[in-house]
């Protein structure tokens, strides 16, 4: 492959289907993702194989890996393009075929290869694609990999090994199920609406609630990469509203609803109620509490104080530790401390110990949270709601900042933010700065801003202990901050 400068390619040339084109903005904290084919081509994605390969080779890792695509009509090309540069550098590739993030994590497991490369999305809209990656299980790319891997590609220090071949391997998806099913049965009815936005989890999430003995109500289940009725994200209040109107219709005692790559889940109860999922983790850690006294609960700066506030984690002496935003940090975080879990707000769960291999899996949240269900028979999910501390809190809200702006605008709004002293007319307790700036007031109620590390936005996450009211008044003064900086823009939603 010619070694041309990346930035002279351009779409709709001659070029541009012989040489590489990568735009460097792809390459997030944790994860890589461009806009097909504006911002990479498939030249493109095989010296990203390619680069991949050299950064296994370099560390001494043995040089094997588990490739799969999701459900994207152009996911397959893209997947095979970066395996004809994993087999240039010399990597024995192992394809299992379509597949959830969470599968292509198992099959790490499951065929004892160190290295995964998931060719996904997730929840962004058509049009984008990306590498979820890794090659230290259950942990994926942070920071130090991706910055490393970047270099590799913009620098063209590629290496090229003999020894590569590839393999299709069957019956990862039947593993997959039956390692999450275990022998594992409801002993009471639940019915629950099973949402998947047509994206891949529609494959996999039906199947897996009948076989623990779930009656399940089928939401745009079928298959249709074009996202006909949303984009397949729990966190976007457009599919929490279609969730609880058809929880509405249907009376069901829940429903479940799972992203594009099947890594995240979201709940809805069955008062049609939406708990973002920073709740739902409450609610799971108070009941794995009474048989983990003492355990670890990793959360992001975006998620609820009633990890460190509630009463019931605080009688048996559960520790909370408040991370960075970002499935890889929080797996890190979880292998780390030896946590039992990690939550973040967006859906990502990373369940440990004995209830999971640290890495986030929508598949196995369900599952959970029926179990949750199954060992409290008389208990409906909005009891265990109002089980809770009641606090107000805002969905997650992401205002346009572009990618090569967003972290000197964060930097300037943190400045900005380490000094206040009152804050939404109540005094500040601390200004916490691991990811962006959580100002936390005199009360326990928080406003958060950061930077998103998968789109051209920052984030916007509030939460009160007292009342909407107050709510409102923080989220307006996160907003006047941020509104001194002329390079944001709008939010793609409010509440």
């Amino acid at each position: 492959m010619p070694n041309t400068p990346l930035t002279t390619v351009t779409p709709n040339t001659w070029e541009f289907l012989r040489d590489p084109m990568i735009a460097a903005t792809g390459f997030r904290e944790y994860d890589a993702r461009w806009k097909y084919p504006e911002g990479i081509n498939l030249p493109g994605m095989t010296l990203l194989g390619q680069a991949l390969g050299t950064q296994i080779r370099r560390r001494g890792i043995r040089p094997e890996i588990v490739v799969a695509n999701d459900y994207r009509d152009y996911s397959l090309s893209i997947k095979h393009a970066l395996v004809i540069g994993l087999m240039q550098a010399g990597i024995r590739v192992r394809d299992i075929g379509p597949a959830l993030s969470p599968m292509a994590y198992f099959a790490q497991f499951h065929l004892d290869c160190p290295a995964v490369a998931m060719v996904t999305a997730s929840h962004n809209p058509n049009g984008w694609t990306g590498v979820k990656m890794g090659f230290e299980r259950p942990l994926t790319h942070g920071p130090d990999e991706m910055s490393e891997l970047r270099d590799i590609v913009l620098s063209g220090a590629v290496e090229t090994h003999a020894g590569g071949s590839y393999e299709a391997v069957p019956g990862v998806r039947k593993a997959y199920l039956d390692d999450l099913v275990g022998d594992f049965r409801m002993s009471r009815k639940l019915r629950v609406v099973c949402a998947t936005g047509n994206g891949t989890a529609g494959a996999f999430a039906p199947d897996l609630l009948r076989r623990i003995g779930v009656e399940v109500i089928e939401s745009h289940c079928a298959l249709d990469y074009t996202f006909p009725h949303y984009n397949p994200n729990p966190e976007a209040m457009e599919m929490l509203h279609d969730m609880t109107d058809t929880v509405k219709e249907t009376g069901a005692d829940m429903a479940l609803g799972f992203d594009g790559d099947g890594d995240r889940c979201g709940v809805v109860d069955d008062e049609a109620e939406g708990i973002f999922a920073d709740k739902v983790g409450v609610i799971l850690a108070r009941d794995w509490a009474k048989t983990h006294p003492g355990a670890t609960i990793v959360a992001d700066v975006k998620s609820t104080g009633l990890f460190a506030a509630d009463p019931v984690l605080r009688e048996h002496g559960i520790k909370a530790d408040y991370w960075k935003t970002g499935h890889s940090h929080m797996k890190r975080r979880v292998k780390e401390l030896g946590a039992l879990a990690g939550f973040e707000k967006s859906g990502h769960y990373f369940l440990a110990g004995d209830i999971g291999r640290g890495y986030d899996c929508g598949m196995r949240v369900a599952v959970e949270v029926c179990k949750m269900m199954d060992r409290n028979p008389t208990l409906s999910m909005s009891d265990l709601r109002r089980a809770l501390l009641r606090t107000w809190s805002t969905p997650t809200m992401s205002p346009y900042a572009a990618d090569t702006e967003k972290y000197n605008i964060l930097a300037r709004l943190v400045e900005r933010l380490k000094g206040v002293t009152t804050f939404a007319g109540r005094p500040v307790k601390e200004v916490v700065t691991v990811n962006g700036a959580r100002v936390i007031l005199d009360n326990g109620s928080w406003g958060l801003v950061r930077a998103s590390s998968n789109t051209p936005n920052l984030v916007v996450v509030c939460e009160s202990s007292e009342s909407e009211a107050e709510l409102r008044a923080i989220f307006k003064a996160v907003d006047d901050v941020i509104r001194t900086e002329p390079g944001v823009g709008d939010y793609d939603q409010t509440f």
